[in-house]
């Protein structure tokens, strides 16, 4: 696909939607790993198995968004939305650029949860501070002429929206 075909710009709002999908998927993504994990532990819940499995979530989200992201640009949730993340001048996102992307992306939540975790804050107070944490990431689009979030400006990369797909056309019988 030529990159003069991805110039358009996702609204913000067309993305935030297409990651309302992402959550939903990425607890799909996550369903086996946990399975594994908690058949192997026996569902126990100590602080270093609360540890283990936050580590796994991360590294399994990781290896999801860091392969879908090389690999063509697209998870499931941006394909479906007509969402592709590119780099300008490169034809695909290198392994590394995928994966500083994916750090930064915690950033969406990671200052909320922090500040959860030295305020003490628990379940709907903690949901709040979540919430919270990604209105103001998302208010980070408006400080870029493109409106694109903070951590696509700090690893070069983009959103772009693509095309809607041609329609095929009916074939005409032959009389």
């Amino acid at each position: 696909m030529s990159n003069k075909l991805l110039v358009t710009i996702p609204t913000v709002k067309r993305r935030l939607i297409s990651m309302v999908y992402e959550t939903l998927l990425g607890f799909a993504v996550l369903f086996l790993p946990f399975l594994i994990f908690e058949v192997a532990v026996h569902g126990n819940h100590t602080p270093s198995l609360e540890h283990m499995r936050q580590a796994l979530a991360f590294l399994v989200l990781g290896a999801y968004f860091i392969h879908q992201w090389s690999r063509d640009g697209q998870t499931l949730a941006m394909k479906t939305w007509r969402l592709k993340v590119v780099r300008p001048g490169h034809n695909h996102l290198s392994l590394q650029t995928a994966a500083v992307r994916y750090l930064l992306s915690w950033m969406w939540v990671l200052p909320a949860l922090l500040l959860s975790l030295v305020l003490d804050l628990h379940r709907w107070q903690a949901l709040g501070a979540v919430g919270a944490g990604i209105l103001i990431w998302s208010l980070t689009a408006f400080l870029d002429q493109d409106r694109q979030f903070l951590h696509d400006k700090l690893t070069g990369t983009r959103l772009v929206q693509l095309p809607p797909p041609e329609k095929k056309k009916k074939a005409v019988p032959a009389v």
